[in-house]
């Protein structure tokens, strides 16, 4: 005779049938709990009938090992073996583990998996949830245990077996689910039916059933006056608030053309016009800071000009020199004194600074704002500032990108769950379509990248192809500095001859000034296409991994070229200022700066020009192709890093420069745009870059922003400012302003002596600035390795779950082999007994 299954009635993991759901524990206990009472109470009759129950199922099926059936269970068998014969060719191609004829006892084993249950039918569902609502409403309400009822009330397994009809079982199901609904709290009424994993329709008609009153609904005239103007107020502040919060969602910048240009070019492109879109930002900040107090201040109480001051000819707009250097937006025109609205001269009605002559008494009697305090703390702070949300938002972008994704798990999220059912128009959709599709070609991609193991000749080939490449690249950088370097020094002595002649020509000499950056912007307009012509040797597998070697390339020469401008600027103008005749040596820094960053900015409306547009033409009306360039991410990104890294070493030397660069951002997103749009085309590989624009924040926190902090910092404590223009005149350093306005504050109030020390020892001492600033890196450092240490973490969990997958397999296969063990010596025996 075949071996008799034995039941375990207390596993909680035994199901009534392949579709039955996972967390109906609470009925499973309560089921077990008084079948082992009324074996203890020696309930005989319950006993016979589960034997006998038990003896029909072997008698139908001897070998089925299955719990006890379940309503719908031969209708859903049925329909599992008329899907068995499509599936099965499938099976067999696919895991080997699922392609095997497994027995039944194998494959309820299977069904009945947690893995396997969850989320199977709505039927599960609102079991599932049923039970849930249960289990809150005897949190929120003592009820008696099963114990307390007498025999009759309690639930009895006769007629177990029996069939019943599946939608009678879950209609009641959804009776009883509703009916715990309606008696939980508004709260958790709502909470329980957003975790449905249920579609609109079916959510809406449940709460519709849960809201539905038993008694009659009461009319609009029986509620008061008050109660009805309440409910009108309610219900219209929030449409208000929802309106407004629509309103304030519609004034995201740009958020139509970077769906665009998401769908079509994919994240790589996308990162830039993001990154752009973040050095706005940070811009306009430094406008804001900059423009309430100092700007603003110095507009309203302009200084005395010096006569003769040159008429406007238009060059300025191109040199920033003559006309504009008399106005608010160069450091020498800030006056060095405390702004008073009483201290006017009887003339003209200006103000006049204290080296001109004003009137002591103007400065004793009015104290309203110390424009040299006001200069140095407006950038000081706006530099701490800007210093704080860069590594913030560092910090963030680190834990957002840096994890361990499996782009199989997020190729099924994107597959299955997407798409935004509120979008519904037309234009709308067509965007999101096509951004999803270019999501899941990148995704794809990844999947589907496979690594080619090389032998050792090739191996050796390559590293010979890549060292080339990088002796080409540190050559030609190396060229281009030196080259920077000397015609720097060439233009410097031309300045001194300049400045020894006689003769001069004001227009000629503002013109030559163009000489140094249109050379700068040349060589940083051409020497990226040899990087691409050394990137294209190389012939890398990845695009994402060219486009970081591109990255590093381009930082390579950028952080060169500054280097040396900054020594020219720092080192040689600063030093000695007379040699090439300035007054104001702050003022020329600030008018080279602004050169620099007009010139940057029509070299790229020329490269857009001819490296994209009449590249397009010419590829298609003389090559007769239909191949577009491809928008270059690292030279793009890299130049935008390059004008921030000018515009933070301008802020001090001209206040309104990050105007100028707002002026120059805006219009180089619309003409990029409109380039990219027009005149490129998507990677013909697609690529997912998930940690660019982290790698695009921390390019421009360090070297860029840090950079500029320490020539600012440099040129703040250490250089000697002019002594015949700007707020620190007259001083040995810009630092001492802020010791001035201590000291006289000490002097009026002698109980201040602790700030007169406190500032001499945070402020003068360069030691704290530099101890905050490793304060800073220390954070930086210690969130990076929490990072690591999570994605440590993450990796050694994915690494378990594969291995418990690898261990079910085994079990699973060893359950079969044992079964099949069993089964073989019974069926001899079956044999033997009917011959």
């Amino acid at each position: 005779m075949a071996q008799r299954a034995h039941f375990d009635l207390n596993h909680p993991l035994i199901e009534s049938g392949l579709e039955s759901p996972v967390d109906e524990e609470g009925v499973h206990d309560s089921f077990s709990q008084l079948i082992a009472e009324q074996s203890d109470n020696g309930g005989v009759s319950d006993a016979v009938e589960l034997q006998q129950l038990q003896r029909q199922l072997h008698e139908e099926d001897p070998y089925d090992v299955g719990p006890l059936s379940s309503p719908g269970r031969e209708f859903r068998e049925r329909r599992q073996g008329q899907r068995n014969g499509e599936w099965e060719e499938d099976l067999r191609q696919g895991d080997p583990l699922l392609g095997e004829r497994w027995s039944s006892a194998t494959m309820r084993v299977l069904s009945s998996m947690p893995s396997r249950t969850i989320g199977r039918s709505r039927g599960a569902i609102i079991s599932q949830y049923y039970n849930r609502t249960m289990q809150l409403r005897r949190r929120r309400q003592s009820r008696p245990t099963i114990r307390d009822f007498p025999h009759s009330a309690r639930p009895s397994i006769r007629g177990y077996g029996m069939e019943a009809d599946p939608t009678d079982a879950e209609v009641s199901k959804r009776d009883r689910l509703v009916n715990n609904l309606q008696n939980l709290s508004v709260s958790d009424r709502i909470r329980m039916l957003r975790a449905m994993p249920l579609n609109l329709t079916e959510k809406t008609e449940l709460r519709e059933s849960t809201l539905q009153k038993r008694k009659s609904p009461i009319s609009a005239s029986q509620i008061p006056c008050c109660s009805q103007l309440k409910y009108y107020i309610i219900i219209g502040a929030r449409q208000s608030w929802y309106s407004w919060l629509s309103f304030l969602h519609s004034l995201q910048l740009w958020q139509v053309p970077l769906k665009r240009v998401s769908g079509r070019f994919g994240t790589g492109v996308l990162s830039y016009f993001l990154f752009l879109k973040t050095l706005l930002f940070f811009n306009l900040f430094l406008f804001l800071v900059t423009g309430a107090f100092l700007v603003l201040p110095q507009a309203v109480h302009p200084p005395v000009l010096p006569a003769g001051r040159r008429s406007f000819s238009g060059l300025e707009l191109l040199t920033g020199a003559g006309y504009f250097s008399d106005t608010v937006m160069y450091y020498g025109y800030y006056c060095n004194y405390t702004l008073s609205s009483s201290c006017r001269d009887d003339a003209g009605g200006q103000n006049v600074s204290l080296s001109n002559g004003t009137r002591p008494d103007c400065t004793s009697k009015h104290l309203s704002y110390n424009m040299p305090l006001a200069y140095f703390s407006t950038i000081g702070v706006s530099f701490f500032i800007t210093c704080i949300i860069l590594v913030y938002s560092m910090s963030k972008s680190f834990g957002q990108s840096f994890r361990i994704d499996n782009s199989h798990s997020i190729l099924a999220m994107k597959v299955l769950c997407c798409w935004d059912f509120k979008v519904i128009k037309k234009s709308s959709v067509k965007l999101m379509s096509e951004n999803i599709c270019t999501q899941l070609k990148e995704l794809l991609a990844e999947v589907n990248h496979k690594h080619v193991q090389n032998t050792g000749c090739q191996k050796l080939w390559r590293l010979m192809v890549h060292g080339l490449a990088w002796a080409i690249c540190l050559a030609s950088t190396t060229a281009c500095v030196l080259a920077i370097y000397y015609f720097s020094d060439h233009m410097h002595q031309n300045l001194q001859q300049s400045s020894r002649s006689a003769t001069q020509d004001s227009l000629l000499n503002e013109a030559s000034l163009l000489a140094l950056p249109v050379v700068v912007s040349l060589i940083n307009l051409l020497l990226p296409g040899l990087f691409n012509l050394a990137a294209w040797m190389e012939d890398y597998d990845s695009p994402s991994v060219r486009t970081y070697v591109a990255i590093g390339r381009n930082l390579m020469l950028k952080v060169c070229v500054l280097g040396v401008l900054c020594y020219h600027w720092l080192g040689r103008v600063a030093a000695d200022p007379k040699i090439i005749g300035l007054k104001c040596w702050e003022s020329f820094v600030g008018q080279e700066l602004y050169r620099f960053l007009l010139m940057e900015f029509i070299f790229t409306l020329l490269d857009t020009l001819f490296g994209e547009f009449l590249w397009r033409l010419f590829s298609e009306k003389v090559l007769k192709r239909r191949r577009k360039p491809v928008f270059d991410i690292a030279r793009n990104v890299l130049e935008l890093i390059y004008g921030q890294t000018l515009a933070w070493l301008g802020v001090l030397f001209t206040p309104l420069l990050p105007a100028v660069q707002i002026c120059k951002l805006l219009l180089l997103f619309y003409i990029k745009m409109s380039s990219v749009m027009m005149n490129c085309q998507a990677p013909r590989k697609p690529y997912r870059v998930s940690q660019m624009t982290t790698v695009f924040i921390t390019l421009l926190c360090f070297p860029s922003f840090l950079g500029a902090s320490v020539c600012v910092t440099f040129a703040m404590w250490s250089l000697t400012p002019s002594s015949s223009c700007g707020p620190f005149r007259h001083l040995k350093s810009m630092i001492q302003a802020g010791k001035r306005w201590v000291e006289a504050l000490e002097k009026d109030n002698p109980n201040l002596s602790v700030l007169a020390r406190a500032h001499s020892y945070l402020v003068e001492n360069p030691f704290f600035l530099f101890v905050g600033a490793g304060i800073f890196l220390v954070v930086i450092y210690f969130h990076s390795q929490v990072v690591d240490g999570q994605r440590k973490i993450i990796a050694l969990l994915q690494e378990q779950i594969e291995n418990e997958g690898e261990d079910k397999k085994f079990l699973i296969t060893r359950l079969q082999s044992i079964h099949e063990k069993k089964r073989t010596p019974a069926g001899r025996l079956t044999s033997q007994e009917s011959r």
